[in-house]
């Protein structure tokens, strides 16, 4: 995974709303936007913002079927995003540089 991806899909999980809307949908095999309404209670308008955002991100699928989008979780990015993490938290550090710990 690029770094732009990375950076993109940390900042669709770093909204509050978006990391429970993510949950719920990856908790289930789909949902549909009206399922998300009821369990979050945001508006429709608001889940279909975020849904968007996640889906951008690469977090999510979404799909019509009829009169319904269903959004389903997208793990394969879940899992280049952790091994992304796990790249960067691995790299060697420079020598003579010091982390500033917090």
């Amino acid at each position: 995974m690029e770094h732009s991806q990375v950076e993109k899909v940390s900042k669709a999980l770093a909204d509050r709303t978006r990391l429970r809307i993510f949950e719920a949908v990856s908790a289930s095999n789909r949902m549909n936007c009206s399922d998300i309404v009821s369990l979050r209670g945001v508006t429709r308008a608001t889940v279909s913002h975020h849904l968007k955002i996640l889906s951008e991100a690469g977090l999510i699928a979404c799909h019509r079927e009829g009169q319904f989008v269903y959004s389903e979780a997208l793990r394969q990015t879940i899992e280049a995003y952790m091994r992304a993490l796990t790249k960067i938290t691995s790299r060697k550090k420079t020598p003579g540089r010091r982390v500033k710990r917090i």
